[in-house]
């Protein structure tokens, strides 16, 4: 039987804009002028016949914060709704959730350099190795230094391969684990009275709550070992200050925010957090993740995190833009495609965002893509969504073609500057927008990139103090930046180590979460849990580190331990069908130690040649609106009359 060719596909440059004469026909190539005035036309078109909220933006978090502002005004100011969100939606909502409800904001509490000094890591549900690995490098200088680290994951990953002690959880147990874990360090007497009696609420409501989550029961739901548990607890617990880390492997879930919250709960707990060295970290897997919430690209905050339900703040906005804003909360990602599927969401402009890649249970995705009036997209190569839309845009790449600014995970605004000149007829993003904006009746003249960040400033109390020659003065400044004659702290919340009840402020919340398994169960027919991630050499759905040869590794492929290997009669290479309750790919196998009996693994890198995520299933955490990519159920089926592929390991 011929081989299977599994060569990841690659995408070249988008260097003059497309449009679509008629709705199945082919995309050909345009003029800017014809190419603007159709999208501008469709977006017209929707809000005079459906209303501003038949339109969604969504925004990218890989273009600079200034992009990131333009498109969320955008779709206030142009369009009259607040229908705008980006890939956070995807990833790290209930991050952002959970830390709003306990702390007030949305950003990780602690700067890079403090985990070179702190005492105890903790990495969550995290392989920083693989997905963060600029991150890994602090936690391997603060190993280095002296720090203690543990890891919880469900796989034995690179990331663990550092740590003193590995827990190897049940998926999806994250909550029963942390409850443990907080009433072992209540039992012991390890808790910080002081901190809890001062700085927060709920704790005898919490104290009640983790009471049942005895070692054994916690041992008998996760799958940890009791002894790790209590020594867990109080390593984290003992420390004079520590790091708690996570990633997807928390918030992918259909309770993501709960499982944020639960683990908050530790660093309220201990004290762990307002301090130098100790605090909460979720990493941000992409380069302005954070930057594009902090700008207003999601639906529920205005620029500045600031609430969109507060008059205060939309009277701000309103006066500064000449508009009034809806005062309520748009569309999430999440809702945008379920108002697709009842036909309330008409027309789509979407800036490098891949999403009929990248959502849950993809096609679905796709087939809700297809139904829309219409579909703009500006982006840098011609993705699976782009060869979706109506109007293709030729845009600039975040990184070496556009000035502007990013935001990583401690906070750290930082400049970027153009080094390179875009390919063939490509644009700003910025301008793109601008030009639309303005056959839409809007006349936008911003300078340039430090135009737009001053009008942000000007906006955004957290913003206020960065200018562009103070960002490259101090190589970045971490928000909240208020003054421009001071420098910023490196840690959030020291208010709650306060004495004075004024200056404290607020207290953090303990927040009362219960134990709630994933929604698609494993039963006879479906036995295997499936969970997913990231690895080093590639990136999301495969767009830009799909577009070059890597010596690493070639394709997708299904890693599974060596016991569910040989239970099934499969060896490396080999290719199986992995089928799940709402779709089948196939995939060859590879043999991974680190995984435990019952637990497979993949990505989502290669989605033109295994697309995982037909497997994935659309549950979504009501708060923040993030599906369970890390739980599905699946089997996993021998093809007898395949040959076996090569396969490599990243």
């Amino acid at each position: 039987m011929k081989k299977r060719d599994r060569t990841p596909k690659t995408y070249s440059r988008l260097t003059h804009p497309m449009v679509r004469d008629e709705k199945n026909g082919p995309l050909r190539r345009a003029t800017w002028d014809e190419a603007l005035a159709k999208a501008a036309e469709g977006f017209r078109r929707t809000r005079t016949e459906h209303g501003p909220d038949a339109f969604a933006m969504l925004s990218c978090a890989r273009a600079t914060n200034e992009m990131n502002y333009v498109a969320q005004k955008f779709t206030r100011v142009v369009m009259g709704t607040n229908n705008v969100d980006s890939c956070n939606r995807t990833c790290h909502a209930p991050s952002v959730a959970g830390l709003s409800a306990v702390f007030g904001s949305g950003g990780g509490t602690s700067s890079y350099e403090e985990v070179e000094h702190t005492d105890f890591i903790l990495m969550w549900g995290s392989n920083a190795r693989f997905a963060h690995p600029i991150f890994f490098q602090h936690v391997l200088k603060g190993i280095r230094n002296g720090a203690r680290m543990y890891a919880v994951d469900p796989r034995r990953t690179s990331t663990a391969e550092w740590a003193e002690s590995w827990l190897g959880l049940n998926v999806g147990t994250d909550i029963p684990l942390a409850h443990a874990v907080g009433r072992e360090i209540i039992a012991a007497g390890l808790h910080n009275k002081a901190f809890i009696e001062r700085a927060t609420t709920g704790f005898e409501e919490y104290k009640k709550l983790v009471e049942p989550w005895t070692l054994s029961l916690a041992e008998k739901v996760t799958g940890v070992p009791a002894a790790a548990i209590k020594d867990l607890a109080h390593a984290y617990a003992s420390a004079e200050r520590a790091q708690l880390c996570w990633t997807l492997g928390i918030t992918e879930h259909h309770n993501g925010t709960d499982n944020v919250r639960a683990l908050i709960n530790l660093s309220l707990l201990t004290g762990h957090v307002g301090r130098w060295g100790a605090g909460v970290q979720p990493l941000r897997g992409q380069n302005n993740v954070q930057g594009g919430g902090d700008m207003g690209a999601i639906p529920n905050r205005l620029p500045g995190f600031q609430d969109i339900l507060d008059d205060g703040h939309r009277a701000k906005f309103e006066s500064a833009w000449d508009v009034v804003i809806q005062p309520k909360y748009g569309m999430t990602l999440t809702d945008m495609f379920e108002a697709m599927e009842h036909g309330e969401l008409k027309a789509v402009y979407c800036i490098g965002e891949n999403p009929a890649q990248s959502e849950a249970d993809s096609d679905q995705a796709l087939r809700r893509l297809k139904n829309l009036d219409h579909l703009v997209v500006q982006d840098i190569f011609l993705t699976k969504t782009a060869e979706l839309a109506d109007v293709v845009l030729p845009a600039t790449a975040a990184w070496a073609e556009t000035d502007g600014t990013t935001t990583n995970s401690e906070r750290r605004v930082q400049r970027v500057r153009a080094a390179l000149t875009p390919p063939g007829e490509a644009r700003e993003d910025i301008e793109i927008i601008c030009d639309i904006a303005g056959l839409l009746g809007h006349d936008w003249k911003w300078a340039d990139a430090q135009a737009v960040w001053d009008e942000l400033r000007s906006l955004s109390p957290d913003h206020f103090g960065m200018t562009y020659d103070r960002l490259d003065a101090h190589q970045g400044l971490q928000w909240p930046c208020p003054d421009t004659d001071k420098l910023p702290s490196s840690f959030l919340h020291g208010r709650l180590w306060e004495t004075d009840p004024e200056r404290r402020g607020k207290p953090a919340a303990f927040g009362l979460v219960e134990h709630d398994p994933p929604v698609d169960l494993t039963d006879e027919n479906f036995p295997i849990r499936l969970t997913t991630g990231r690895r080093l050499d590639s990136y999301n759905t495969g767009v830009q580190s799909g577009s070059f040869a890597s010596p690493l590794r070639r394709g997708e492929y299904i890693e599974l331990c060596p016991e569910d290997a040989e239970r099934l009669g499969v060896r490396v290479g080999e290719e199986v069908r992995v089928a799940s309750r709402r779709g089948t790919v196939t995939a060859p196998v590879w043999v991974d130690p680190g995984l435990r009996p019952g637990l497979a693994f993949m990505t989502f890198h290669f989605p033109d040649e295994v697309d995982t995520n037909q497997l994935t299933i659309e549950a979504n955490c009501p708060i923040a609106g993030t599906a369970e990519f890390k739980a599905s159920a699946i089997r996993i089926e021998k093809l007898h009359a395949n040959e076996p592929v090569a396969a490599v390991r990243s």
